[in-house]
């Protein structure tokens, strides 16, 4: 099974290398086989947190199957493989955040919702009608409404239904097909909308407004991110400060901010004493005065420093 991390990581490379939208979602589907069902779901983090976050009595199972749920840890859970996060969904939730990797956004907060919005989709039908060598959403009907939803590709599957799950030849459940506007499109689509709790990973050379909360977060926690300070560019210094940040919280210590790293970072923040007041700057240093700015707005207190 693989993790949040490595699915961010291929992704990445998918893009680097040029595949087109269809190609990345299809693939980022099949590379989260394994990863759990939660309703309400889309794409955050499989944490104890965000089960209850999301539990209701019309779905125990968002409890029963967490071996945490009560206790609080997530030790030893099959969906924290190696101390790392998966990502959980409920059906809707998993064709969402699938489009989402590629900038498709499909509105609708269920699948009958998403299938009634006519600007999701450039063609739509029964089953009978699907078309070969697309990437399609499958639907379910039942009476008026779309009881299900998932990913087709020629006669292949995959959905999130009992966790996220591949099959090979499609089930005669399946009674619609859509293909998502702008799938097959070059032209560029908006920004999709963030996913709560996911950050990208950030390395050096990255640079941004996520690297300028790393920098936040270990200057806060006293590592010395460089003369450079807050500036929203990963450096030599700020690599050094991830490392030793690893190294005293028992993560890999390879200078990447991936989602454990991003997690242990947040707990740490949280445990500060509130009552210490925490003052920084934000150094222009590659940066134009709106970046800079941009950076200091997200954190009060700071101050815009000219190099």
């Amino acid at each position: 099974m693989n993790t949040a991390n490595q699915v961010e990581q291929l992704i990445q490379e998918w893009k680097a290398a040029g595949k087109d939208r269809a190609y990345i979602a299809w693939h980022a589907a099949l590379a989260c086989v394994s990863w759990p069902y939660v309703f309400g779901a889309r794409g955050e983090y499989c944490t104890v947190q965000n089960r209850h976050r999301y539990y209701s009595d019309d779905h125990p199972t968002i409890r029963t199957k967490c071996k945490g749920y009560d206790s609080g840890s997530c030790t030893g859970c099959k969906w924290y493989p190696n101390s790392e996060r998966v990502r959980c969904y409920d059906c809707r939730g998993f064709t969402y955040w699938c489009l989402k990797q590629v900038g498709i956004l499909i509105n609708g907060t269920g699948a009958t919702s998403q299938w009634n919005t006519e600007a999701n989709w450039s063609s739509k039908g029964e089953i009978a009608a699907m078309p070969r060598d697309t990437l399609v959403c499958l639907f379910v009907k039942k009476n008026s409404k779309m009881e299900h939803t998932g990913f087709g590709f020629n006669n292949e599957t995959c959905e999130c239904s009992n966790g996220v799950q591949h099959f090979t030849s499609r089930n005669k459940k399946w009674t619609h097909w859509a293909v998502p506007a702008g799938l097959y499109s070059t032209d560029p689509q908006p920004e999709p909308e963030p996913v709560p709790g996911w950050r990208p990973t950030i390395r050096r050379g990255s640079k941004g407004p996520e690297v300028g909360e790393c920098q936040t977060m270990l200057a806060k926690l006293d590592y010395d991110i460089g003369p450079c300070g807050i500036d929203g560019d990963f450096g030599r210094a700020t690599e050094k400060a991830v490392r030793e940040f690893q190294g005293d919280h028992q993560l890999v210590v390879d200078g990447v901010v991936g989602p454990m790293t991003w997690d242990a970072l947040d707990k740490a923040v949280a445990q500060l004493d509130p009552e210490v007041p925490v003052t920084y700057s934000v150094i222009i240093h590659g940066l134009d005065i709106t970046q800079a700015q941009a950076i200091s707005d997200n954190y009060p207190g700071s101050e815009i420093v000219k190099e």
